[in-house]
C-alpha cells in the first residue's frame, strides 16, 4: 500500500467516500486514479479501486435491470444464519457436491466447467447453530481482475465469516492451491490471520472532532496517525488495533483494503487412485499449519467433523439467554465471539440492554455454583446461560 500519496489525491479520496451516488463515486475514484502515481508500490491499491468502480457499475445495471423488470445475476447472497461459509475452488473440484451434500440447496451437478454461474446459498444444520453455506462461481487465473464470474466469487469471499478452499485430488492439489491463494492475494484477502488488524471506526456526531488511537503502534506516534487520517478528511474517529500496527498498515486500513478470512483446506475425492499419495505432497506443500480434510462427495466420506470444524475455525461460543424468573433457557444460543464479556452480549441484544446494563446472573458448569451474580465485564464461555437485569 502506498504512503505519501499526493495531497490531490487524498483529498479526492474523501470527496469520493462523502460520496453518495454511485455515479457520482464512480468520477470520484476516476480523479482520484488519475492522481495516483503509477508504480510498484501502488499496483494493489489501483487494483483495489478498480474492484470498488466495478462493484458501483454492476449496483447501477442492477438497478436498471430492476426498473425494468429484468434480474441480473447476484453479486453476493444476503447473510442468514449464525455465519456464512462460502465455498471457493476451481471448476470441477465438487464444490456443487458439497453443498448438496450439506444443505437442502438443489443444484446442478455437472462434469462441465464453470456450470455455477452466481453464488447459491444453503442451509447446514450443526447441533443448535446454522451456518449458510454458499458455492461461489469457479476461480480461474484473472478473477481478481474481474475476469469471467471474478466480481461475484470475491466479493462473496469477502462478505463472508469464513471460506472453505476446495481442490481437487484427482489433478494436481498444489497448482489449484496456489491458483485460489494468488487470486485471494490479489483481491486482499487474508486467510492466514494478520499480525495487526485494524479497524476505523468513523464517527459523524457531536462538536468536538477527535480522533482516538486505540492499541499499539510500531514506527510512528499517535501524532502521525491523527496527522494521516486527517489528510484523508478523516477528524472524527476511533482506531482500534490489534496487534501492532505501522503508519502504512494504518493508511491501508483508510482504503479497507485487506480482509483477513479464515479458511478450512476440501481435498475432494479422496476415492480417486492416486489420492493418497498426492495428498502427502499435498501436506508437504501447504506446511503443517494448514488444517485439511479430505473427503469423498462421491462416496460420502470424511465430512463428519466438518460443522466442529467451522465452528472452531470461526472462533465464537455460543450463549443462552433467560427472562427474569423464568427457567428455561432460549432454545436458539446468540453466537459472540470467543473472549466475549456480558457487555458485548448486551449489546448484541439490544442497545437498550448495554445502556441500562445493572447486573446478570450465569449459569455456568465452570462456576462453584449456579447462577452466579457478575458485572458487565464478566467473560462468557460455550454454553453459558444468562440473564440480564436492567435498571
Amino acid at each position: 500500500m502506498p504512503a505519501n500519496l499526493p495531497a490531490e489525491a487524498r483529498q479526492k479520496w474523501h470527496e469520493a467516500s462523502l460520496a453518495r451516488r454511485p455515479q457520482e463515486k464512480i468520477q470520484k475514484l476516476q480523479e482520484f486514479m488519475s492522481l495516483v502515481p503509477k508504480h510498484k508500490g501502488t499496483e494493489n491499491l489501483r487494483a483495489q479501486v478498480k474492484r470498488k468502480m466495478a462493484l458501483l457499475r454492476r449496483e447501477i445495471e442492477e438497478k436498471k435491470h430492476k426498473k425494468a423488470g429484468v434480474g441480473g445475476p447476484k453479486i453476493f447472497v444476503e447473510k442468514e444464519g449464525d455465519a456464512q461459509i462460502v465455498i471457493l475452488g476451481p471448476t470441477n473440484v465438487g464444490r456443487s457436491s458439497l453443498l448438496s451434500l450439506l444443505t437442502n440447496s438443489k443444484v446442478e451437478i455437472s462434469s462441465y466447467p464453470y456450470t455455477t454461474k452466481e453464488p447459491t446459498p444453503g442451509m447446514f444444520n450443526y447441533e443448535d447453530l446454522q451456518f449458510q453455506m454458499v458455492e461461489a462461481p469457479a476461480l480461474m487465473e484473472g478473477s481478481a481482475e474481474g475476469g469471467a464470474w471474478g466480481l461475484q466469487t470475491l466479493t462473496s469471499a469477502r462478505n463472508s465469516d469464513g471460506l472453505i478452499l476446495m481442490v481437487d485430488l484427482s489433478h494436481n492439489p498444489a497448482e489449484q492451491f496456489s491458483l485460489i491463494s494468488s487470486e485471494l492475494e490479489k483481491a486482499r484477502i487474508l486467510t492466514r490471520k494478520p499480525k495487526a488488524r485494524i479497524e476505523i471506526e468513523k464517527k459523524h456526531m457531536g462538536s468536538k472532532l477527535k480522533i482516538i488511537v486505540l492499541g499499539r503502534l510500531i514506527g510512528c506516534s499517535v501524532k502521525d496517525v491523527k496527522q494521516l487520517l486527517k489528510s484523508y478528511g478523516i477528524r472524527d474517529a476511533t482506531v482500534k488495533i490489534q496487534g501492532g500496527a505501522t503508519l502504512d498498515d494504518v493508511e491501508e486500513a483508510v482504503f479497507e483494503g485487506t480482509t483477513y478470512r479464515p479458511a478450512i483446506i476440501i481435498a475432494n475425492k479422496a476415492d480417486y487412485p492416486k489420492a493418497t499419495e498426492r495428498i502427502e505432497q499435498f501436506k508437504q506443500h501447504i506446511g503443517k499449519e494448514a488444517k485439511i480434510l479430505v473427503t469423498s462427495c462421491k462416496k460420502r466420506k470424511g465430512l463428519e467433523n466438518l460443522g466442529s470444524e467451522i465452528f472452531e475455525m470461526l472462533n465464537i461460543i455460543r450463549v443462552y439467554t433467560t427472562d427474569t424468573g423464568k427457567r428455561a433457557a432460549s432454545i436458539r444460543p446468540f453466537t459472540i465471539r470467543k473472549g466475549s464479556s456480558v457487555f458485548d452480549l448486551a449489546k448484541r441484544i439490544h442497545s437498550d440492554f448495554y445502556k441500562q446494563f445493572s447486573y446478570a446472573k450465569v449459569w455456568s458448569k465452570r462456576l462453584r455454583f449456579s447462577p452466579q451474580k457478575v458485572g458487565g465485564s464478566f467473560t462468557l464461555e460455550d454454553g453459558d446461560t444468562v440473564e440480564i437485569h436492567t435498571k
